[in-house]
């Protein structure tokens, strides 16, 4: 009889990533909510209605609907390194506005790799090594409604890999695919002038089924709302306060959890309905040159909370930005940091 491989990863990817994510969260593919861009990870993760780059696409779709050009979006990061050694995320955006279309598409894909797991027997001896990975391919539109309202949509395919061997005496794999919508609205010059609103409805889609329908789970279907206001906003100098407010909107009856349809509402009412996570951030810009940040990420049920720093250098159409997590020591995120280059095509 062969140990549990698959819960063995699941639990892995689970108190590695939960910690961070949602404090209890009883969802699948949880590397769905690992922010991408470490511009926005510099700023406490508030970003749905700035959302004004290419990583637009996984903040806020509509945001999509603002941006000219061309733009793509690389990053990396190394991640839980006081946990592991060789779990890593990489993620590749690009965007482009087509007059034809009378908007803009996007499109990015997202990669976990959660390193190498030992195969083993009942009596621990070892079988043989295999590679845990989840990736996820995103094609995203948005559209102006008016000049200052945007609206997006996210089409997703999601591939999970944790293990090709079934758990105890299952017959199936650690392997699923599933697919995911999102929905966005980005509101610029809100009431007054440099006040915007964006809001995004993500991960919406079918159970994910590793092994039968009986064991599915749900995806993370996520809410996000937030305001954005330039506090200063000069020809050499920027300020920008932006602020966020996530729910997640999954929820189990006893073993079964329910459709995401249905959770869209129910998850209101359940025991767990005013557990928000709120996240603040702060960006200075001189000369559209040097980007300062900061910020911080406030999840009170999950008991984490902790300051993010970054910095950004613009030269010509190439923006390199950095962030790191200051989280307390012997935390999973401490020592945290990522890496992203933006390059204006």
């Amino acid at each position: 009889m062969r140990k549990f491989f698959i819960v063995t990863v699941a639990l892995i990817l689970g108190l590695c990533m939960v910690s961070h994510l949602f404090a209890v969260s009883q969802a699948a593919v949880l590397f769905l909510m690992i922010s991408p861009g470490a511009r926005a990870a510099g700023m406490g993760e508030a970003f749905v209605a700035v959302a004004d780059d290419a990583t637009a696409a996984y903040w806020n779709p509509a945001g999509l609907a603002f941006q000219n050009g061309r733009e793509i979006t690389l990053m990396h990061a190394n991640w839980l390194p006081q946990l592991v050694s060789d779990m890593y995320y990489d993620f590749l955006a690009y965007r482009q506005h087509f007059e034809s279309l009378g908007g803009t598409l996007g499109g990015n894909v997202t990669y976990l790799s959660m390193g190498e797991q030992v195969h083993m027997d009942e009596h621990g001896t070892e079988l043989g090594t295999f590679n845990s990975w989840d990736l996820a391919v995103t094609l995203s539109y948005a559209t102006k409604l008016s000049e200052k309202v945007g609206f997006g949509l996210s089409a997703r395919y999601i591939h999970s890999h944790l293990a090709p061997i079934g758990a105890g005496t299952e017959k199936g794999k650690g392997i699923a695919d599933g697919f995911a919508l999102d929905i966005g609205i980005l509101y610029r010059d809100l009431l007054i002038r440099g006040l915007s609103f964006g809001a995004n409805l993500s991960n919406m889609g079918p159970k994910i089924t590793y092994i039968d329908a009986a064991q599915a789970d749900p995806l993370p279907t996520n809410l996000k709302v937030g305001l954005a206001y330039k506090l200063i906003d000069m020809e050499y100098n920027r300020l920008m306060l932006a602020v966020d407010t996530n729910k997640l909107l999954v929820v189990r009856r006893g073993e079964k959890a329910e459709e995401f349809y249905q959770a869209l509402f129910s998850a209101w009412t359940d025991d767990k309905a005013d557990k928000l996570i709120s996240s603040i951030g702060l960006e200075y810009v001189y000369n559209n040159m040097i980007f300062l940040r900061c910020g911080y990420y406030y999840d009170e049920d999950g008991k984490v909370k902790y300051p993010a720093f970054g910095a950004g250098l613009q030269y010509a159409q190439f923006r390199f930005d950095f962030a790191y997590v200051a989280a307390e020591q012997g935390h999973p995120l401490s020592d945290t940091m990522r890496f992203s280059l933006t390059i204006g095509i």
